[in-house]
């Protein structure tokens, strides 16, 4: 009479075992999913920053080249202008002089 008695308990026990072993693997997966979704996500944001950096970047090398541009252009602007007046100084010189080479 024990032998069946320690036999079903046996089976029981085997079958608990076995319960818990499918909880604990069923756990284990629903972990590991958890785990791969964080680490996405980590990824997904980490990839987001970059992008969001390099952005950044390109548009402050962008706004930089055209400040430079813009004073690029402001100096050759000032330059014909200063080429110009010493143009007309050199001119109103020659014309001086011309004058009184005359009146001489």
């Amino acid at each position: 009479m024990r032998t069946p008695i320690f036999a079903g308990l046996a089976i029981l026990a085997a079958a608990g075992l076995s319960a818990c072993s499918e909880k604990t693997q069923d756990n284990l997966e629903q972990t590991g999913d958890s785990i791969g979704n964080d680490m996405s996500r980590a990824a997904d944001d980490a990839g987001a920053a970059i992008d969001n950096g390099l952005d950044d970047a390109g548009q402050a090398i962008d706004s930089g080249a055209d400040r430079v541009g813009a004073a690029a252009d402001e100096a050759a602007a000032d330059a014909d202008r200063e080429a110009d007046e010493a143009k007309r100084d050199v001119g109103d010189t020659l014309q001086d002089a011309g004058t009184d080479l005359k009146n001489d």
